[in-house]
């Protein structure tokens, strides 16, 4: 069995869930998101593209619905004993399989929350699941239950995110070193990833995201590689990640000398990211932090330039997406508190004049504060 926290650690996870649980009355919890699974048992699969769930009823037991790819998996990376496949065939009904299961375990005529909101559960297979459940046991939305639980993170867990902060400032390093006139966009993504991957690290939840000239300007990844030009910009978007816990980092890298306007929106990230930077604290609010975003941004006129979010948290993600609840965005009450891990992003594009800028850190909230977990010169990188 490959566990990555002890015994004691799952154990008090458990017991804060079904304090949560209790709180909402609820007598079971249906998870969907891998996320969910992993933190309370350990789990790692990418298996949840197809249907399966774990569930959790009020008296503590566990029982996973899966499929026989996952069987083994589930065995081998978690500490979840009852493990029960459903049939993959033409006629195949894993949600009446899984309320068979929930009867095995007490639930008939009971009050089970679900997570609906899930890349782990389809809206199809949530509308067939609904239909199982239909007389049996009430269903309610429980969502954000876990993702609440997840968010401050333990003392075990705060290792891995450091060292996923090691991982991300060591594939900066490489990116650095390498970006050039004439160097290809593939070279930089494989030195940056490979520095991960030697360094013990896994792969992360979502690409990384690379663009280079124009494609400077984009904040997703997209298929395509160039080389770098005598004069050019390129933006960078990744993470570290290390027993799935992420750290991210972002810039945008200049190549021969740069235009006024690079220095112009260099100018207001800085400013920005350190103004967020000094409202990530405990009590203060996720919307408080895009407040100090866009206060910077828009004094500096750039409003029409900005995101409407500048960052969000990060924990132990599975693909497709690194990103945890809360977002930073306008009026989110979301209130910060020590253990959170929460990445800043400064990102600016200037379609008028094809000039991007980017910058972002990891930040730990800490109980005085929050230390920079990824703690690089804020300064314009010029090559």
């Amino acid at each position: 069995m490959t566990l990555h926290f002890t015994g004691p650690e799952f154990a008090r996870r458990r017991v804060r869930l079904l304090q949560e649980m209790a709180e909402r009355r609820l007598d079971g919890l249906l998870m969907f998101q891998q996320e969910s699974m992993y933190w309370l048992t350990g789990y790692d699969t990418f298996g949840f593209c197809f249907f399966q769930a774990l569930y959790l009823s009020a008296d503590g037991r566990l029982a996973l619905l899966t499929r026989s790819a996952d069987l083994r998996q589930a065995q081998h990376t978690s500490l979840i004993e009852d493990i029960r496949v459903w049939t993959d065939r033409a006629d195949a009904t894993p949600q009446q399989q899984l309320r068979d299961m929930v009867a095995d375990l007490g639930g008939a005529g009971t009050r089970i929350g679900v997570e609906y909101e899930s890349y782990g559960l389809t809206a199809a297979n949530g509308k067939k699941l609904d239909a199982a459940f239909n007389g049996f046991a009430t269903l309610e939305d429980a969502s954000r239950l876990v993702d609440r639980l997840r968010a401050v993170k333990s003392a075990a867990e705060i290792l891995y995110v450091k060292q996923a902060a090691k991982l991300a400032l060591a594939a900066r390093d490489v990116a650095i070193d390498m970006i050039g006139e004439g160097v290809d966009e593939g070279d930089i993504l494989a030195g940056m990833q490979g520095a991960i991957f030697k360094g013990g690290g896994d792969y992360p939840a979502n690409e990384f995201i690379i663009g280079s000239g124009p494609d400077a300007l984009l904040c997703r990844y997209k298929s395509g590689r160039r080389r770098l030009e005598g004069e050019d910009q390129i933006t960078l978007e990744w993470a570290g990640a290390y027993r799935h816990y992420h750290a991210a980092m972002m810039e945008t890298v200049i190549v021969g000398p740069p235009r006024d306007r690079h220095l112009e929106l260099f100018a207001a990230a800085r400013q920005a990211l350190e103004a967020c930077a000094n409202a990530i604290v405990p009590g203060r609010t996720a919307g408080d932090v895009f407040t100090a975003h866009a206060h910077v941004m828009d004094g500096h006129g750039l409003a029409g330039h900005r995101l409407a979010a500048c960052g969000y948290s990060l924990g132990a993600k599975f693909t497709p997406s690194w990103m945890d609840p809360p977002m930073f965005y306008a009026g989110n009450d979301w209130v910060l508190e020590p253990g959170m891990v929460m990445f800043a992003h400064m990102i600016l594009m200037d379609s008028e004049t094809s000039t991007a800028m980017c910058l972002g850190r990891t930040y730990l909230v800490t109980v005085n504060g929050n230390e920079c977990a990824t703690d690089a010169p804020l300064d314009l990188l010029v090559k």
